[in-house]
């Protein structure tokens, strides 16, 4: 490692104490070193994710030997190597899966959880790829076994969540329907390639979705939601159903009958990416690059951004997130992406 042009020390943004959005402060502490097997990274924009947020909130604690700070996808810089590294050189462009430490000017990955970054995109597009991509591909692909002909249903069509399963689904030759909470939000998810918008505020998206599909229901049903949503889903599933559930918002299913479970033969499954093994994440990220990477580079599918925010204003993109108007990614920025911009 070269510390002649890697600084002691850099500015990242750390959580002062359990609580909203103004507990995010930036703070200066010194730039991570790599260990054996493991690139550091300077940071040109972070992802910013429904993990950061409850991790603020101090129900969503790093997993034991990740970063405090908050932050889980990164694109910049490959400046120094640690020991055994063989893939990537000093110089690379790479965009990386991380456990924490993203919120920040420098971060540590594992070199099997970073992937290069894409032909055609940009550093702040590729920064939005990570937990997404991996999160979708790992939950919808691999556990919901998603297939071509399939009819999908996702919630929250225009989250980083949401606008990933439909481009990928559509990609993957799936039926998608998506439920969001304005018409503004049923254009955007249609211009993403939806066959079908549902306004959840107007619209019984268990009604609709057998209206659509002429009774059969959503072969994969994709969630963030919970609460009572999980028994509406049972309702929505198609014989044979999978329902993939990746968040909990409105908290713990309400009410559920599962003799609807029984009687449709529905699979209801779902998994947490963050306190995964290196190892584990690492195949997850073989199979993106093998699959989906070559859709990014063609230019088949596109991240969608909402807004950016300099890595200073954490606080604002929290709010942002929270206040769920956004359409797409909400990313953060360094000034190593600043001076990109400017040089």
């Amino acid at each position: 490692m070269n510390s002649s042009v890697i600084p002691a020390s850099m500015h990242a943004i750390a959580i002062k104490q359990s609580g909203g959005p103004e507990q995010l402060v930036m703070v200066e502490v010194p730039v991570p070193r790599p260990d054996a097997g493991y690139v550091l990274i300077k940071v040109a924009a972070a992802g910013v994710n429904r993990p950061d947020v409850l991790q603020r909130k101090g129900v969503y604690p790093p997993p034991a030997g990740a970063s405090a700070l908050p932050g889980l996808e990164v694109a910049g810089e490959v400046v120094a190597l640690g020991a055994e590294v063989s893939r990537y050189a000093v110089g690379d462009a790479v965009c990386a899966l991380i456990a924490g430490g993203g919120y920040a000017e420098y971060c540590v990955v594992h070199e099997t959880n970073a992937l290069p970054v894409p032909q055609g995109l940009s550093l702040l597009q590729a920064a939005a790829l990570p937990e997404t991509f991996f999160t979708v591909w790992t939950n919808v692909f691999q556990r919901g076994k998603l297939r071509s002909g399939d009819i999908v249903l996702v919630h929250g069509g225009t989250s980083g969540i949401g606008s990933v399963t439909i481009m990928l689904a559509k990609a993957f030759g799936a039926r998608v329907f998506a439920t969001v909470g304005s018409d503004e939000k049923c254009a955007a998810v249609l211009k993403l390639g939806a066959d079908g918008a549902i306004n959840y505020r107007t619209q019984d998206f268990v009604a609709e979705i057998q209206r659509l599909t002429d009774g059969h229901g959503a072969d994969v049903i994709v969630d963030l939601i919970a609460g009572e949503y999980v028994a509406r889903n049972y309702a929505a599933a198609a014989t044979d159903g999978r329902i993939v559930q990746i968040g909990v918002q409105n908290g713990p299913a309400k009410e559920l009958n599962l003799m609807l479970m029984l009687a449709k033969r529905l699979t209801h499954t779902g998994s947490t990416l963050r306190p995964r093994t290196v190892a584990e994440k690492a195949l997850i990220a073989t199979e993106l690059e093998q699959q989906v990477w070559p859709l990014l580079a063609a230019g088949k599918i596109t991240p969608l951004i909402d807004r950016t925010f300099p890595l200073q204003q954490a606080c604002d993109a929290h709010t942002l997130m929270e206040g769920s108007t956004h359409i797409g990614k909400i990313m953060l920025v360094t000034r190593a992406y600043t001076s990109l911009l400017s040089a």
